[in-house]
């Protein structure tokens, strides 16, 4: 960061992994009902905000896929000063830097925007002396994105609507995964579209819910009940254009992991296993197998945004 003043104050929020993610038919207004099951994982962005000597907001972007991540509005970051801007419109608040240091892959299904404006969300709130609550930042959040109110909140959670309504469920233990990412993503609207096609009109309107079985082992915290209950309905239609990650769900089940599901949109791939050191096993395994991309380790459920 460079031409800023003053201290900066920083923050860092998780990605997240869909556990399950059942998918009802496009609404009018041309989005899914969705019913998810969101998770939390120790894959942690970090955004510290400053304010600046420019004219104007500014990003700058190091770490993971940094190149690709947008510096214009269309970066959470920037909308996150923009919405705390308008909702105190009795204070002016000069321009700010925004430092982004990238953990989580870029179009990954993990939410890494999502994740950036939900830090950003916690450090303006420190920085500009807001004093509003966490109730109050995660309903702000969902304005910004489906997946930014999670991101705030962490944890295990039901996801409603779009995503962003949420009902927190108490997991039983710590879940192990290996995240097989892939630089080539997944663009989210493409894969919807492409499940719209595979339906053809057909399926129920309403999202079916989350299993209950799944539920009942997140809170146990039984990796091989969670493993077998994993679901995303959008598998199929990224599987249609991308039948390679079909092939690694396979993959990663033979070499051992509990169960292995696309999160979200894709293109990543959690596998999940029995235990820590199963995962470190795992790891090193699928590592001989996928060459396109790299496996990273991430455990949860983790904490929500916070400042760092």
């Amino acid at each position: 960061m460079s031409g800023g003043t003053g201290s900066g104050v920083g923050a860092v929020a998780p990605a997240k992994i869909n556990l399950a993610l059942r998918v009802g038919a496009r609404r009018d207004d041309g989005f899914h009902p969705l019913n998810t099951l969101f998770h939390a994982v120790d894959l942690l962005e970090r955004v510290t905000v400053r304010p600046s000597a420019g004219p104007a907001d500014a990003v700058e972007v190091r770490g993971r896929d940094a190149r690709a991540v947008p510096l214009d509005r269309s970066n959470l970051v920037l909308r996150a000063a923009e919405l705390l801007r308008d909702r105190a419109a009795r204070r002016e608040f000069s321009p700010v830097e925004f430092l982004i240091d990238k953990a989580i892959p870029v179009a990954g299904g993990l939410a890494g925007g999502s994740a950036d404006g939900a830090a950003a969300l916690v450090a303006l709130n420190e920085l500009w002396g807001l004093g509003l609550s966490r109730e109050r930042l995660i309903a702000l959040a969902g304005e910004l994105g489906s997946d930014v109110p999670f991101a705030l909140h962490g944890g295990t959670a039901v996801g409603h609507g779009r995503g962003e309504l949420l009902s927190p469920v108490a997991a039983g233990g710590t879940l192990h995964w290996v995240l097989l990412t892939d630089p080539r993503g997944v663009s989210t609207p493409e894969a919807f579209q492409m499940f719209d096609e595979l339906r053809a009109g057909a399926g129920p309107a309403s999202p079916p819910p989350i299993p209950g079985e799944l539920l009942d082992a997140v809170r146990s915290g039984d990796p091989w009940a969670v493993g077998a209950g994993l679901v995303n309905d959008l598998e199929p239609a990224v599987f249609a254009f991308r039948p390679e990650l079909e092939e690694l769900v396979a993959r990663a089940r033979l070499a051992g992991a509990c169960g292995a599901v696309v999160s979200g949109s894709g293109p990543t791939v959690a596998c999940l296993a029995p235990d820590s050191a199963a995962a470190d096993v795992l790891a090193d395994e699928l590592r001989s197998v996928h060459t396109a991309g790299d496996v990273l380790r991430a455990s949860g459920p983790a904490a929500g945004a916070a400042g760092a």
